[in-house]
């Protein structure tokens, strides 16, 4: 079940200089959902994510976390806020020097103040989660494509974020791979109660986890359609919408 609005878009204006990505961007995540960002390939769907983590600012509106607007509170207030979110970026970014436990390892002993056991204990703990039980000295170079992304899942849990972004985390995956990952990520929600937002153009996963979501038009440079993808599929007035989650 969701509940209130954990993250509020208002009036969201993105640029790099006088190039507009996306202007008057509206809509909310609510808490215990996973939330979906789809459009077309470049629609500015990865460049929103960013500046929802505090990786790129705003020209204007807000994003407001809570009762909280991000980038509106001192710097130091955002790095607090920064703690509740865990990120998976496309390429998974793990360490290839590092094994996987280290990889999970490395913020816990960068922000938790454990000790290296209890350390140890959590990485176990988050590898087995996300199925990867036993390949803790693992190097990245050792895996498939779809076990690194849950490696990379695995870190991005390793603090207990309540706000989980993922971009394109099925991208270079092969269909039983995708959709192992879409079944862990409705598990990991059921079982955490985390948040989720998602950047992805796969309808495959867009249908199968998706509670909300909103579409960024590329045309138009602002999010036309907001809510669940088969009510928009179906009852959409956009003709873009429709044809971006029913194609052929």
């Amino acid at each position: 079940m969701t509940g209130p609005a954990r993250i509020v878009v208002r009036e969201l204006d993105m640029a790099f200089g006088s190039y507009v990505v996306q202007q008057s961007v509206n809509f909310e995540v609510r808490s215990g959902e996973i939330f979906v960002v789809m459009g077309a390939s470049g629609c500015g769907k990865s460049t929103l994510m960013r500046h929802m983590v505090g990786l790129e600012e705003p020209v204007g509106g807000e994003i407001r976390y809570d009762d909280e607007s991000y980038w509106d509170v001192p710097e130091e207030r955002r790095t607090v806020i920064n703690r509740r979110f865990g990120i998976l970026f496309q390429s998974g970014a793990l360490w290839s020097s590092m094994t996987l436990a280290e990889n999970v390892a490395l913020p816990l002993s960068l922000y938790s103040g454990l000790s290296q056991a209890e350390i140890a204990e959590v990485v176990s703990f988050k590898l087995a989660l996300v199925g990867l039980r036993g390949f803790e000295a693992f190097y990245p170079s050792e895996l498939s494509g779809g076990m690194r992304k849950r490696a990379g899942l695995a870190r991005a849990m390793a603090l207990d974020p309540d706000i989980l972004f993922f971009d394109e985390p099925s991208a270079g995956l092969d269909p039983v791979s995708s959709h192992r990952l879409d079944r862990l990520l409705l598990e990991l929600r059921d079982s955490l109660g985390a948040t989720i937002v998602m950047v992805t153009h796969e309808l495959s996963s867009i249908f199968a986890v998706a509670d909300t979501s909103v579409f960024l038009d590329a045309e138009t440079r602002t999010a036309i359609a907001w809510g669940a993808p088969a009510e928009l599929r179906d009852h959409c007035e956009h003709p873009a919408v429709r044809a971006f989650l029913s194609p052929g």
